[in-house]
């Protein structure tokens, strides 16, 4: 199993905590695992990206450039980022602020409304972890547990009052990505 996971938006969407999620909730479950930041001279509203790679044997080079999973969280990320995904890969993206999508031939492509999910929840903060949530259900790569565990370690002691609606995040997040494996690929979008 080699999962080579592109997580891409603008900062303040919680791109890099939710690429630090899933690489440590990977090591939980016991991968080989490696994340790199990358983000713009912006704190909030410049880029913002991260490479995460989990697999069941040692990784030869922690880049992602090839990515077989895109999660991404806005336009200019989906537009930059969709044509690397390489052919049976995978496209996640937040359908609350990407209405005009590209089909990319041989790519999965799923529209996940996760700033509503999230606004629903109660923080619009978690919408990320909507979106990897949906990433989880889809593949199983990881458990939803394992990433729950994992979110003591990755957020801050003073966001740890964050965790219970980062939890419904996920688990939200799982229910629709597990829901999208019986859904026909054209109902797909609809129905995130």
């Amino acid at each position: 199993m080699l999962a080579e996971v592109l997580i891409a938006g603008f900062g303040g969407q919680g791109i890099l905590s939710t690429g630090q999620l899933l690489a440590c909730a990977g090591m939980r479950e016991g991968l080989h695992v490696a994340w790199i930041p990358s983000y713009g001279p912006e704190m909030r509203g410049g880029t913002a990206n991260c490479g995460v790679t989990l697999s069941d044997t040692e990784i030869s080079s922690p880049l992602v450039t090839e990515p077989n999973v895109l999660i991404a969280m806005n336009g200019p990320s989906l537009e930059k980022y969709g044509p690397a995904v390489v052919p049976g890969g995978v496209i996640l993206y937040n359908s609350s602020l990407i209405k005009n999508y590209r089909p990319w031939p041989g790519i999965l492509v799923l529209g996940v409304d996760a700033n509503r999910v999230a606004e629903e929840i109660g923080d619009v903060r978690v919408a990320a972890n909507v979106v990897l949530g949906a990433y989880i259900g889809l593949s199983g790569v990881i458990s939803v547990a394992a990433a729950v565990a994992a979110l003591k370690e990755v957020l801050p002691a003073h966001r740890h009052k964050l965790i219970p609606a980062n939890q419904r995040a996920l688990e939200q997040g799982a229910a629709l990505g597990a829901a999208f494996k019986g859904v026909p690929a054209e109902e797909r979008l609809a129905s995130g």
